[in-house]
């Protein structure tokens, strides 16, 4: 065969020549061999070693030759009875036959012949066509010059037709049209765009018309949604409880990718590691985002490691489908049966992936900000009114401290008698059983990177003074943390949550009693008591935390039985975190007072004004005016006033999406091999690596995310220009040039172009890895463009149109289903990003039968009809319409989607609100329109199927048309129904057509692209 599968490299021996070439004659070890030996050997006689029965391995020549605990060779090349395995597979023993009965997988005669003359012939093997890079082959000379075409591919695909099966006319302008519109845009042409295109007599109009939907903004919005299938896209986290999260401008990154024609070498590199390249912008980080989009299980008492490490097999798994076409996953257990992948090199590429944090990142909101300037403005205004809204002394009372500034005084001698002066202190050593704890330029302590359940800290501070009366912990907030801290939960309870169990002070090696604790805030999302007191009981269980004021300051005071005396200076302190989700601290520092008296406290008054509470010198205005604002924000009297104050003071929610982050250098997460790939079994820790039969990485580049992504969309990378093509070819095809689209491996199946599926791949690569030209490429060949009227004669030579004798013709997909019928009807939004929306669904969907039951808030307005892209996708209840005709749930990578044909399609099609909705406001326009019932069913046909009725069929609609109208005049509370709250015109007419109308939507030439 021509092009790669010809292409052999033959596998070199210490004590055998290189054999020969194969005579013609002699079956192609690619073609023929490799796909038995894959599908009845290697199994059980393949890469894995562990599970390698009796020794043979099949998958090499060399290990063949040698044999196994028999000591015979598997063959010998030129005798085709020779060999352990031609006697094992003609054996009359059962105990000797291979391949064994128990495996049911026999030889059939034709297979045994193509083996007998394979090994006849030299029992060559070659390297796998898919492992060797594509090289540019020539364009095949025409077969027939009366055959139209009108680029490469037809030269291609017309060379492989054969049995005198001849290329498909060209579809109609209609069918053609309506193809292109939804292949290209996942929307039906406009009327007026198909009566331009028909108008349009000139040899580029087509040409012109696929340049139109290529700069058209719904042409990002329906690629993404098929890049979205394979980035496992969904608005919740997935599991039991199945929580909302924000990652949708992810998806919106995708679609302005998309229309901007970014080269899919730099989609690739921005994906798998934007944050890595060079001063990455806020759009680089948020691509990220597609390996964020693993499922997150927030099930009470499970390990967050563990789940993160199931996280992580998720990447691996839809890294390789995505890029490589292989099936990585299958080598997680044990070193892959089929394809040379080792269980070690599972791992490597695990490692490339595994350096990165998961944080969630604030991103630039101009609405929000404008709100915040409004609300602080406001809260300013409402502040400076407080002294006026005191409340007046009792008339008869004339004590002097009744007033404001008396209050005031009284406020401010009892702070000072429980404030302290403090010294704040970096830690000289701060460490961890997991999380990084780093000392800042402020002396406070920033953690982050991975935590447990049972996290603790221990911190040693040295140079401190004698006589310390109190250590103060303050709870800091920080933009790297969940919800902006103090804590670092981030699953299972409140984000930036922490628990602090245990609070412990020793010096010198002994403890050192600490007697009493105080808080500015305390409060416990899961029971009743908390407090700082609680971290000194001896009970981790017990303790400290201030869920529901996350991202705001905080702080603990504790006092020792006696003024510490530090050994040396130094005081070593260790705190305890956790519960049963992990929850441990994410910013804090610590500050220590010498100053006497028992009646230190946790303040509330902010940090930086602490310092004038203990002012002994006369304060000045401005001084007394700060103090006095602390005051009036706490004052008990004035707590009814404060409500909206306090409101206002809660900084908006910020607008934030989920990214990948590189670790720092000082704290790389090491990745092991687990036996048999279970979580609790690691073992040897491994090093970043790819796949030995690929392409190395750059000896001298670092071992990372940014150089991995750079390897995929490498020119020597044989996978990643042949699986993109392939999978674009499918779009439009229904079938890729390769069936098995995720699988490129030795299970896959061959592809049925292999010279045309190398010629895309380079042509690709050498077009700057442009989508849109890939795109132009395939819809402008006549291969695309045929009629995809079945004949009969061609179905009998080639029923599943492998060599592409006549055009598509597929079932819709669900977003195109729905958002076709919104067209028609006039109702489809053009409005483009944002947080997903709720169209009509019952809302029992969401809400019962499900794990994290979620309310749907159906949308108004034109979110009720925006693209169903935009749709709120929660994975354990996806959106039904969509699950109904095969729309994924975003819990796993999907590189094909089903396309299913049940009576539950026609029931949606019929019953579906937004269907109804869709035949109400088409209804609605017909009822209305002008000319007579045969016009305006013409002009509700060509919204619907891009076509006008022929006579039988437009005779057909109207008498359905007036049937209906017949019943319903005779029945106005069912027309009522039908018509909807808001009939146009008489309810039985906008009925009829309704029902017209949602006939034509059920109709399978509707659901269907020609």
């Amino acid at each position: 065969m021509a092009g790669v599968l010809s292409a052999a490299l033959f596998v070199s021996l210490p004590a055998v020549a290189a054999a020969a070439a194969p005579a013609p004659d002699v079956p192609s070890f690619n073609r023929d061999i490799r796909p038995i030996l894959s599908d009845k050997c290697y199994q059980c006689h393949g890469p894995d070693d562990k599970g390698r029965k009796g020794g043979l391995r099949l998958d090499d020549r060399e290990a063949a030759l040698k044999g196994g605990k028999s000591g015979e060779p598997a063959f010998i090349p030129g005798q085709a009875g020779g060999g352990e395995l031609m006697k094992r597979i003609h054996a009359d023993d059962p105990e000797d036959l291979m391949p064994p009965k128990s495996v049911n997988k026999p030889l059939t005669p034709e297979q045994i012949t193509l083996l007998e003359k394979w090994i006849a012939g030299g029992a060559v093997y070659e390297k796998h066509w898919a492992f060797e890079a594509p090289v540019l082959p020539a364009v095949p000379a025409p077969v027939n010059a009366a055959w139209p075409r009108t680029n490469e591919i037809d030269h291609f695909v017309q060379a492989r037709l054969e049995n005198g099966s001849t290329p498909a006319p060209e579809a109609s302008g209609h069918a053609l049209l309506r193809r292109v519109s939804f292949d290209l845009t996942g929307l039906p042409p406009t009327v007026e765009e198909l009566a331009a295109f028909l108008a349009d007599g000139s040899p580029q109009a087509y040409e012109h018309a696929v340049d139109r939907l290529l700069e058209s903004p719904r042409y990002g919005e329906r690629q993404a949604r098929r890049w979205l299938d394979l980035a496992r896209y969904a608005d919740t986290n997935g599991y039991e409880k199945d929580r909302a999260r924000s990652i949708w401008p992810y998806r919106d990154w995708v679609i302005r990718a998309l229309n901007a024609d970014m080269p899919f070498d730099e989609f690739t590199v921005e994906q798998i590691a934007g944050d890595l390249l060079p001063s990455p912008t806020v759009e680089q980080k948020t691509a990220t985002g597609f390996h964020r989009n693993t499922m997150l299980n927030e099930e009470g008492g499970i390990d967050p490691l563990e789940f993160r490490y199931h996280a992580m097999v998720d990447r691996v798994a839809t890294t390789g489908a995505t890029w490589l076409g292989l099936t990585l996953q299958c080598a997680q257990c044990h070193t892959h049966k089929f394809d040379p992948i080792t269980h070690t090199e599972y791992f490597s590429v695990m490692a490339l992936l595994n350096n990165a944090d998961e944080p969630e990142m604030e991103l630039p909101d101009t609405a929000r900000e404008q709100k915040e300037k409004e609300r602080a403005a406001k809260l300013e205004s409402l502040i400076s009114a407080l002294p006026g809204r005191w409340p007046s002394a009792p008339p008869e009372s004339a004590a002097p401290t009744s007033g404001l500034n008396a209050a005031f005084d009284a406020w401010l001698t009892g702070q000072r008698s429980h404030t302290a002066g403090w010294l704040a202190v970096a830690p000289a050593e701060a460490k961890s059983n997991m999380p990084l704890l780093t000392v800042q330029p402020d002396k406070s302590v920033l953690a982050s990177g991975d935590i447990t359940k049972t996290d603790t800290y221990q911190l040693r501070c040295t140079g401190l003074p004698p006589g310390i009366t109190g250590i103060r912990l303050e709870v800091l907030p920080d933009p790297s943390l969940p919800a902006r801290g103090p804590g670092m939960a981030y699953y299972e309870g409140p984000k930036g949550d922490f628990f602090l169990g245990e609070f412990q002070v020793a010096t010198g090696g002994q403890p050192v009693k600490v007697a009493s604790a105080t808080d500015s805030y305390s409060k416990n999302n899961f029971g009743q008591n908390v407090s700082a007191q609680l971290a000194l009981d001896g009970n981790p269980e017990t303790g400290w935390s201030t869920a529901g004021d996350e991202g705001q300051a905080n702080e603990a005071v504790f006092i020792p039985a006696e003024p510490l005396n530090p050994v040396a200076g130094e005081l070593s302190l260790t705190m305890m975190f956790g519960r049963h989700y992990a929850c441990s601290l994410g910013k804090f520092r610590l500050s220590f007072t010498t100053q006497a008296g028992q009646g230190i406290t946790a303040s509330r008054v902010a940090n930086e004004v602490q310092p004038l509470v203990l002012k002994t010198e006369p304060v000045t205005e401005a001084e007394r005016m700060l103090l006095q604002r602390e005051f009036l924000l706490q004052a008990p009297e004035l707590a009814e006033a404060r409500k909206e104050i306090d409101a206002l003071r809660r900084p908006l929610p910020a607008l934030t999406t989920a990214i990948m982050r590189e670790r720092p250098p000082e704290n790389p997460r090491p990745t092991f091999l687990h036996n048999r790939g279970e979580f609790t079994q690691p073992r040897e820790e491994v090093k970043p690596g790819v796949l030995a039969v690929l392409n190395p990485l750059p000896p001298d580049a670092p071992k990372n995310r940014l150089t991995f992504a750079r390897w995929l969309v490498s020119r020597d990378n044989p996978l990643t220009a042949r699986v993109t093509v392939n999978r674009a070819w499918a779009q439009f095809f229904g079938r890729g040039l390769v069936r098995t689209q995720e699988d490129f491996g030795y299970q896959g199946e061959p592809p049925s172009h292999p010279d045309l599926l190398d010629w895309l791949a380079v042509r690709f690569m050498d077009g700057g890895w442009s989508m849109k030209k890939l795109h132009r490429l395939i819809v402008t060949s006549h291969t695309y463009r045929q009629d995809s009227t079945s004949r009969p004669e061609a179905v009998a030579r080639d029923p599943e149109n492998k060599l592409l004798w006549r055009g598509p013709r597929l079932r819709l997909e669900a977003e195109e289903v729905r958002d076709g019928a919104l067209l028609a009807a006039g109702l489809l939004s053009s409005r483009m990003y944002g947080p997903g929306v709720y169209p009509p669904q019952p809302a029992s969907v969401t809400t019962e039968g499900t794990y994290g039951a979620l309310a749907w808030p159906v949308s108004t307005g034109e979110d009720r009809y925006r693209r169903t892209l935009y749709t709120f996708t929660k994975r354990t209840a996806p959106f039904a319409f969509g699950t109904t005709f095969d729309a994924p749930t975003g819990e796993a990578c999907i590189v094909r989607r089903d396309r299913s044909n049940t009576p539950l399609q026609a029931l949606s099609l019929l019953n579906d609100a937004t269907i109804t909705e869709a035949a109400q406001a088409l209804a609605g326009q017909c009822a209305t329109g002008s000319g007579s019932v045969a016009s305006r069913i013409t002009q509700a046909a060509l919204r619907c199927f891009s076509r006008t009725p022929d006579p039988a069929e437009l005779a057909m609609l109207e008498k359905f048309y007036n049937q209906q109208l017949e019943r319903l005049t005779a029945s106005p509370d069912a027309a009522a129904l039908i018509a909807g709250e808001s009939p146009i015109g008489t309810a039985p007419v906008h009925a009829a057509w309704t029902l017209l109308i949602r006939a034509m939507l059920n109709m399978d030439e509707f659901i269907t692209n020609p």
